[in-house]
């Protein structure tokens, strides 16, 4: 039986507090890895900011000419 067949199976309710639990579990942990990033010393410098800027990609616009009079 696949883990998606084991879910269905599940009453509605039971599936509710799984969504629920699984969303609560992923809002917590966005919270509390600010905070554990400044605890463990893993806060970005300037020059892992810069050297991050570096590696994005830039968007270039290019103008094209009206062609509209084909």
């Amino acid at each position: 039986m696949s883990l998606l067949q084991s879910y269905r199976g599940l009453s509605f309710k039971t599936r509710l507090g799984v969504g629920a639990g699984l969303i609560l579990w992923g809002v917590i942990g966005l919270k509390l890895a600010d905070t554990a990033e400044d605890k463990l010393g893993y806060t970005p410098t300037e020059a892992d900011k810069a050297a991050l800027d570096r590696m994005t990609p830039k968007v270039q616009v290019i103008d094209r000419r009206d062609n509209s009079s084909r």
